[in-house]
């Protein structure tokens, strides 16, 4: 009787939108992310003009002569405004995040790897967060403290991370559960060393592709929220506060509110689908 060999086990490639997607590709996506970091961190060297100050004729069209993006209805670069916009909300999304991510993923942690009443009680508390509607209690916060930048990502903040808590407990939980766990636990490994050595690096993966998926959909609330008029004040450039202040000439010169509109639709895009691009990387269980 002849036994056929198994086949060796193969990681079959990731797929976005159901499309196969290569390491290459992958990796090709994590470097769109890479390079819209760059260009807002270099966003003030690369703008032309000052983006507060009116430098040009009012309401110049795309291509018009030294504006790449034309102009708005005072006078001022729209390249140079949109540039300087990317900034503040890439940024401003990558530092809720990376909050939501930390706060998030230490309440997550620990009650994954206490268990008991400790579990419970962090689970209600995040539970408590998860039942309020988001949106609404990050306004609440932001109208309360007044508009700004900084009271605007401490309102997104508070409510953003009870969703990393649940998902990096619910990892951290079914880590704890596995043999070698066990078996660490019955060969006296200490509690601090488990989570150390074994939880933190099994779940790091998970948060890491949980988080770059966010991006997208922070940069799309702090829009909302500055197109509400709760971001930075004028004159300072923000992607959705500029939208919002130009959408009457939407009809009649549609580059001025529309450019900062479609800025933020390409940012929420390209963080989705490079983040699919880290999710095909990493060693995430799916």
């Amino acid at each position: 009787m002849t036994t056929a060999l198994a086949p060796r086990t193969r990681i079959r490639p990731g797929s976005i939108g159901g499309v196969p997607v290569s390491r290459p590709v992958a990796w090709g996506l994590v470097g769109l992310l890479i390079l819209i970091t760059l260009v807002a961190l270099l966003a003030r060297l690369l703008a032309p003009y000052d983006p507060v100050q009116p430098v040009g004729g009012l309401n110049l069209p795309p291509l018009s002569a030294g504006h790449l993006l034309g102009t708005d209805q005072i006078g001022r670069d729209l390249f140079s405004r949109t540039l300087l916009g990317v900034q503040a909300s890439w940024f401003s999304a990558l530092a809720v995040v990376a909050s939501g991510l930390v706060i998030g993923g230490v309440v997550g942690l620990i009650a994954g790897a206490a268990g008991g009443w400790v579990d419970a009680a962090l689970m209600r508390v995040t539970d408590l967060f998860l039942a309020l509607p988001g949106a609404l209690v990050a306004i609440a916060i932001v109208a309360a403290l007044g508009p700004g930048l900084g009271n605007t990502l401490l309102g997104v903040a508070v409510v953003w991370w009870p969703y990393y808590a649940r998902i990096i407990r619910g990892e951290a939980r079914s880590l704890a559960a596995r043999p070698h766990m066990e078996a660490a636990r019955l060969a006296g490994v200490g509690r601090v060393r488990l989570v150390t050595r074994h939880l933190l690096p099994g779940v790091v993966p998970t948060a890491i592709v949980t988080a770059s998926l966010d991006i997208g959909n922070v940069v799309l609330l702090l829009a909302g929220l500055s197109f509400l008029g709760l971001g930075q004040p004028a004159p300072a450039p923000e992607l959705g506060a500029d939208t919002a202040r130009a959408l009457s000439q939407l009809l009649s010169q549609w580059w001025v509110p529309g450019i900062p509109g479609i800025a933020v639709l390409v940012l929420s895009l390209a963080a989705n689908v490079g983040g699919d691009g880290i999710r095909n990387l990493l060693p995430v269980r799916r």
